[in-house]
């Protein structure tokens, strides 16, 4: 193999993480393979967190916003600045600006990981965790102050990296363990069914068993 030419193409920046690592460029180029596999990995388990938090907290604010108007979250959910442009960027995306009729399901989609993330922390804790989206993880700690924070805190890990991994940056230094037991975990709180199902369907778990050593 051409280690030259992987290293002008892949670039010795992109690379320099990893041959500190190894010490060599062939060891280099193994961990970055494997951090491909990786970052592959992290990609399949975030996206069952994300459809599976999102989904939870989705209906927990259809019941908020039914027993105070009637009409959907979207119009009364009092989320920040941040939030709300979020909003409205995800239903004119799922509108296709005023061109089609709005769909719910459709506005879910849109939405952005960080939308979820940033709902649950503690800006929103009077407004909306107490009162109804503290539901959405009933398997979570007891006390409510205690479970938005560790809530929040997964949430922003697994953000992070998957952050990372989603724009091909390093993750092999990363302690990628925790990050796999936190969205296990963060599932758990939501449904033990769907933490058991990810457990032994997604990936990560097995690549984390092929990490080259040198």
């Amino acid at each position: 193999m051409r280690e030259d030419v992987l290293e002008r193409l892949l670039t010795a920046e992109r690379l320099r993480s990893s041959a500190e690592v190894t010490g060599s460029s062939a060891g280099a180029l193994r961990l970055s393979a494997w951090n491909m596999r990786a970052s592959a990995s992290v990609m399949e388990l975030a996206g069952v967190v994300e459809v599976v938090a999102r989904n939870a907290l989705d209906r927990e604010l259809r019941a908020w916003a039914a027993a105070r108007s009637g009409r959907p979250w979207f119009d009364v959910a009092p989320p920040d600045a941040r939030g709300t442009a979020d909003l409205a960027k995800a239903r004119a995306r799922a509108g296709r600006n005023a061109r089609l009729d709005e769909v719910h399901g459709r506005v879910i989609a849109e939405l952005t990981f960080g939308f979820w993330r940033y709902l649950v922390e503690s800006r929103h804790h009077t407004s909306l965790w107490v009162p109804d989206l503290h539901r959405a993880f009933p398997h979570g700690p007891d006390n409510l102050r205690v479970r938005r924070s560790e809530v929040t805190r997964r949430l922003q890990q697994l953000h992070f990296v998957r952050n990372r991994a989603a724009h091909h940056e390093p993750i092999h230094a990363r302690d990628l363990h925790r990050d796999h037991d936190y969205a296990i975990e963060l599932l758990d709180w939501i449904s033990p069914v769907a933490a058991e199902w990810a457990a032994c369907t997604t990936s990560l778990r097995a690549v984390l068993a092929t990490r080259p050593s040198a």
